[in-house]
């Protein structure tokens, strides 16, 4: 890849900053519009992306630190969208290997910590909640974890050792976390929230997973053997709760969580933060969402009907898709037929043939009961445990 020289004289390999807000702008336009809230420390990320959209000729300024904050600015503001920019391996390892590093290094590795407290709630849909506390979790905490570990790596290699203790004991705290949300929703009996938060525990886990083994950790090394294979593997220093977690996840949800391909099709559902996709198959409030918005014409909405059907097609067994088409059809004034109009003849009647209609026609209850029930009756086969 042809690097880059700014007029601050920073060479990348990566994406140009300018580049970067052009991919930024594309799949999370709301951000730019007034739509979402920038007020406060940690949503300063964001109202830092809304400074560089208005002067665009700071962005040739930027330094290493400073770029890898704009890396890291993106990646949060569109993880939870329908194509997230593509500075994954930029923020993991690549910057933290660049040649100008070590006058940067201990200023990466605060916004690393930092970085843990920001709010992601307006950009991402993919939560999963303990209402006995508020507590929310999604999946930009193994997107911090990822970015952690690989900070830790790099602070270590290069001698920060104070620095690099601090963002380990901050990696181990996300990892308590998750821990005790998923040990107190299953004593409170939340089935549903629990298994959202499996799907979440699996990717933030196995994001972490990754980037262990993209810095070939040693295997000896006692801090990887804490936190390495916690959804797979039992681990002394945490619950057998984790990987019963895995197991549930590879079980019942890890096909409705993908990267929703079939989903960028419809462009209009980027116009707003409120129409992010959350955590499959549990779409039905989403559908109605989507289905009662002014700011989706019919036209609009069929074009979602369309991506939800092709996503279904394409992930066989993905029911989420089925139950968003629910929430949307339930919502619409006249139900399917608001709609005629503004849907092809010959998709109405595929839906009408296929299973998809039949799971769309399972009132919300009854759909709830049927996971409840499927997971009450999972005994799991690595650790024993039942919910």
């Amino acid at each position: 890849m042809a690097k880059k020289v700014l007029r601050s004289e920073l060479e990348i390999s990566g994406i140009a900053p300018n580049l970067l807000l052009k991919d930024i702008e594309n799949t999370a336009p709301f951000i730019f519009k007034g739509e979402v809230n920038t007020e406060g420390k940690d949503r300063a990320y964001l109202a830092k992306l809304v400074f560089y959209k208005k002067n665009k000729e700071a962005l040739k300024y930027v330094n290493l630190s400073e770029y890898f904050y704009l890396c890291m600015a993106a990646h949060w503001s569109t993880a939870g969208t329908f194509v997230p920019t593509n500075v994954d391996n930029q923020i993991r390892e690549g910057l933290w290997k660049h040649n100008d590093v070590d006058g940067h290094i201990e200023r990466m590795g605060r916004i690393t910590i930092d970085s843990w407290l920001w709010n992601y709630e307006q950009v991402t849909n993919r939560k999963s909640y303990n209402p006995a506390n508020n507590q929310i979790m999604s999946t930009h905490e193994g997107t911090w974890l990822s970015v952690a570990i690989g900070a830790y790596n790099a602070l270590k290699k290069n001698k920060r050792d104070v620095l690099a203790q601090e963002v380990a004991d901050v990696i181990l705290a996300e990892i308590e976390k998750e821990e005790k949300l998923l040990l107190q929703l299953r004593e409170n009996r939340d089935h549903i929230n629990f298994l959202r938060s499996t799907a979440l525990l699996a990717h933030n886990f196995g994001d972490l997973d990754r980037v262990i083994d993209q810095w070939n950790m040693d295997i000896e090394d006692p801090f990887r053997k804490r936190i390495y294979k916690l959804g797979h593997v039992l681990n002394k220093n945490y619950s057998p709760l984790l990987v019963y977690a895995g197991q549930i996840n590879k079980k019942f949800l890890s096909v409705e969580n993908h990267r929703h391909m079939s989903m960028r099709q419809a462009r209009c559902l980027r116009k707003s933060h409120h129409f992010l996709i959350p955590i499959g198959p549990f779409m039905d409030e989403w559908g109605e969402t989507l289905g009662k918005s002014n700011e989706l014409s019919l036209d609009e909405k069929g074009e979602i009907i369309a991506a939800l059907f092709d996503g279904y097609n394409r992930q066989n067994m993905a029911f989420g898709y089925a139950r968003a088409y629910r929430g949307l059809i339930k919502s619409l004034p006249n139900g399917p037929t608001s709609l005629e109009a503004h849907v092809p003849y010959d998709l109405i009647q595929d839906i009408k043939k296929s299973h998809f209609s039949t799971v769309a026609d399972i009132s919300l209850p009854e759909f709830h009961l049927k996971f409840k029930s499927e997971l009450e009756e999972y005994k799991c086969p690595i650790t024993n445990l039942t919910f």
